[in-house]
């Protein structure tokens, strides 16, 4: 029987993406594990190795044919495989059939306009926008995706484009939760898990007087949660609008 001979510098993988750079006329790809290639460009996945099915730089990942170590040499000016793998995921492109491109920037899409409305408030009713709204204004105003950044981002740019279609401003909801009963203090647990921070705190014959601040989206999730779990034992308003000053607090 006749064996199958698979040269040395060739390597089968399946079920990858594939990000691409093209360097001094010749083309490097590296083999990755899918979703973990915007992961680590957004600085959510720190461990290389969950993110690169080989340490090795290949010259066609689908032909399994390995980069020759002088082509390495002349133009990245090293030969160490992990090092050039690092350099082309955070320079190169991913490689992407026109079916997942359009599915990657559907969900992103999503994505951002629901950051959008999580992070905003229609300054005129002081509540916040359902995303569909915001998805609206953003088809509006022609918004094109950007698949190499993140949604947070984008979120900040979209922010400013659409305040010209709707009334719309970055805040914080400044929101006083005042809780009684044998449940209090499991209550404001839960409470403070959705705050972003707070401003103020005391408890006075088993009462619970809590000011903090939270985001625009928890504001329909807390109210739920209070009137539910404190068992008419609690109360909850908003006070007022913190505008958040550009750079003050990342999105």
């Amino acid at each position: 029987m006749s064996k199958i001979f698979t040269p040395t510098n060739q390597i089968r993988l399946t079920n990858v993406a594939i990000v691409r750079l093209k360097k001094g006329g010749k083309r490097f790809e590296i083999a990755c594990y899918r979703n973990k290639v915007l992961s680590w460009r957004n600085k959510l996945e720190k461990d290389i190795d969950e993110v690169l099915q080989t340490h090795t730089v290949f010259t066609n990942v689908s032909k399994g044919q390995v980069a020759k170590k002088e082509d390495l040499i002349q133009n990245f000016g090293k030969d160490n495989h992990t090092e050039i793998c690092k350099e082309i995921l955070e320079k190169g492109e991913l490689q992407v059939t026109d079916k997942e491109r359009h599915s990657q920037i559907d969900s992103l899409f999503k994505d951002i306009a629901t950051t959008v409305a999580d992070k905003c408030v229609n300054p005129e009713t002081k509540r916040p926008y359902p995303v569909s709204i915001i998805e609206k204004a953003m088809k509006d105003i022609h918004f094109s995706v950007n698949v190499n950044r993140s949604a947070k981002q984008q979120a900040l740019d979209v922010i400013q484009m659409i305040k010209k279609e709707i009334p719309l401003e970055r805040a914080q909801m400044r929101v006083r939760i005042s809780l009684s009963g044998k449940d209090a203090r499991k209550v404001r647990d839960k409470a403070i898990k959705l705050a972003t921070s707070v401003e103020e705190e005391n408890w006075e014959s088993g009462t619970a007087n809590i000011i903090c601040l939270i985001d625009p989206g928890s504001f329909r999730h807390l109210d739920e949660m209070i009137r539910a779990d404190s068992k008419a034992h609690g109360q909850f308003e908003l006070l007022n609008l913190k505008e958040m000053v550009e750079g003050e607090q990342a999105l």
